[in-house]
Formats: structure tokens, C-alpha cells, sequence
């Protein structure tokens, strides 16, 4: 039963940890916190990529997702970037909830579990 973290620069916590083939990311946030909904969105999806790739996985092994949202007035612009990105016949099992942010300018944030591609 092996154990794998990448990303522990930050003592706080990993961005990727590996237990028995199943992948958890910590929450990712857009990297331009000023954009608006669509964009921090997207470039938080991105920064998702890019994390289950190094984990040896990929959007369409996620397993399930939370979504923190900032204000349900977005929900319906969240979802429109969302749907573009996730890969039709296996969507995840998702929340979404509204919820006060670590930064006033953060709009979306989501943390993903997902299995290793085999």
C-alpha cells in the first residue's frame, strides 16, 4: 500500500496525492483570481489537467469533483465552461456548493478524485 505526494513544496499540504491507484488533488483555484467567472474557470480546469496528467491520469478517469462556488449567481457561466471541458459519457459524480473563499477575488475553486489511468 504505497503512498505517493507530489507537489509538497508547501508543508501545508500536496498538490497530488497517489494511495491504490486513485489520485486526490488539492483544491485548485484560476491563476488570474481578477478574471471573471469563465475565465477562472477555465484556467482552473487547466491547472486540473495538467495535474492529473502528471499524476498519470486525465479528465475522463475523474471520478468525482467538488466545486466551491462563491456566488450561485454564477453557477449557470461556472457550468457552461465545465460542460465544454468534460469529456461527454464520463461525467463524475459532482457537488457544487456555495462557499466563502481563502481570497475575497476568488470566484471557483473544485477538488478532484481520480483513478490512475491502467
Amino acid at each position: 500500500m504505497s503512498i505517493i505526494r507530489l507537489g509538497t513544496e508547501r508543508r501545508r499540504m500536496s498538490k497530488i496525492v497517489i494511495h491504490n491507484d486513485t489520485v486526490y488533488l488539492c483544491g485548485q483555484v484560476a491563476k488570474d483570481a481578477k478574471a471573471d467567472i469563465r475565465e477562472q474557470t477555465q484556467t482552473m480546469l487547466d491547472k486540473v489537467d495538467d495535474l492529473l496528467l502528471q499524476a498519470g491520469s486525465d479528465r475522463a478517469h475523474i471520478l468525482s469533483a467538488t466545486i466551491y462556488i462563491k456566488d450561485m449567481q454564477d453557477f449557470a457561466h461556472m457550468n457552461e465552461v465545465w460542460d465544454a471541458w468534460i469529456i461527454e459519457a464520463y461525467s463524475p459524480a459532482r457537488a457544487c456548493v456555495q462557499a466563502s473563499l481563502a481570497r475575497p477575488e476568488i470566484l471557483v475553486e473544485i477538488s478532484v478524485i481520480a483513478a490512475v489511468k491502467v
